[in-house]
């Protein structure tokens, strides 16, 4: 339980940390104002970030969770690629008059019947970009560090090791046997002997007989 206590206190911490930065940049998004087109979207940029910023914090601040961001590949294609669109269209739509192409957009949905919902909903841009800022954070994940993984090499069984040592002994053994076996093969040794020196006294002895 102490183990969860302290997690859960983590997570408080970096929940508060997380809404503290959002409500700073959603009061920096404020002094930025919308007269102008640049200002409007540079203080719905600052909203979505501090959207981002407190979704990440979240998958941070789980115990639950690692230290390293990855991106969801299938929460960033089916969840916010289509929130993309539809809040940058709502957005384009009801930007100042002199915006980019404010009107192409406001001719498009009125051609599909959505133009009234698009200008209700215009209203709440700055909740549209907080809400993209978190579906963005929400893409992000974090998993913990791949930890090295000991190699563990198995042992020689005794048959393997006793089939080794055999093996090894028949090898060393082999010059021997051949060595013996040359020896029991071969012819003995023989010794050419030529004719004998005789006498030359007995020789002439036998002459004179």
């Amino acid at each position: 339980m102490r183990r969860y206590g302290l997690h859960d206190t983590t997570r408080g911490l970096t929940t508060a940390i997380a809404a503290g930065t959002a409500g700073l940049l959603l009061w920096l998004a404020t002094q930025v104002g919308e007269q102008t087109t640049l200002r409007f979207w540079a203080s719905l940029g600052i909203v979505a970030g501090a959207g981002l910023v407190f979704a990440v914090a979240q998958s941070i601040g789980g115990w639950t969770k690692g230290l390293r961001l990855r991106l969801s590949q299938g929460t960033f294609l089916l969840g916010f690629l289509p929130a993309l669109i539809v809040v940058g269209w709502i957005l384009l739509a009801t930007q100042p008059d002199n915006g980019w192409h404010v009107g192409r957009f406001a001719s498009w949905s009125s051609s599909i019947g959505v133009l009234n919902v698009v200008h209700d909903l215009g209203l709440w841009h700055g909740v549209l970009a907080f809400g993209l800022g978190i579906v963005l954070g929400l893409s992000l994940d974090t998993v913990p560090a791949v930890a090295a993984v000991p190699v563990i090499v198995d042992e020689p069984s005794v048959a393997a090791t006793a089939e080794q040592v055999t093996t090894d002994r028949w090898a060393a053994d082999e010059p021997l046997a051949a060595e013996r076996d040359a020896a029991l093969t071969a012819e003995p040794y023989t010794v050419v002997v030529g004719p004998s020196h005789e006498d030359p006294d007995n020789e002439d002895s036998s002459r004179d007989a």
